[in-house]
């Protein structure tokens, strides 16, 4: 019986871990300058990419902003349910091969985005090469 609940548990531990180890979940999102946490963003799969949706605006006074430096479709859209991942592929340790959108200046980006810890995403967004870019940490939640 106690080897049965020894087995169970260790169970549970390990599946609790697995799941931690993935990029799918909800991260917030912190002001690169001001430190301020802006936004929760829900990372998920679909059709074996990984792309990645504003869930939550957590700054009162920018809840109903627009993506005014956006173009195309998304121009004057709401910031809240946009889309700013896409299109990210597994590579080993790594998702890359897609774009991430920084909705403030209306710029998208080559990305790519790896767990720095079980809830710490590092993101990488550049032009060209990733020497010539940003990179934001942003906290599972």
């Amino acid at each position: 019986m106690k080897n049965w609940i020894l087995t169970m548990g260790l169970l549970f531990l390990v599946i609790g871990n697995v799941q931690s180890q993935t990029v799918i979940g909800k991260w917030k999102t912190v002001d690169d300058e001001t430190g301020e946490a802006k936004s929760i963003v829900e990372v998920y799969e679909q059709s074996g990419k990984i792309y990645g949706k504003v869930v939550e605006i957590l700054r009162a006074d920018h809840k109903k902003d627009v993506c005014t430096k956006c173009s195309g479709a998304l121009k004057n859209k709401p910031i809240l349910g946009m889309v700013i991942i896409n299109g990210l592929k597994k590579d080993g340790d790594e998702y890359n091969s897609g774009t991430i959108l920084d909705p403030t200046t209306g710029k998208i980006y080559k990305c790519y985005i790896t767990l720095d810890s079980a809830n710490k995403l590092k993101l990488r967004g550049f032009i060209g090469i990733s020497i010539l870019g940003r990179t934001q940490y942003w906290t599972r939640m």
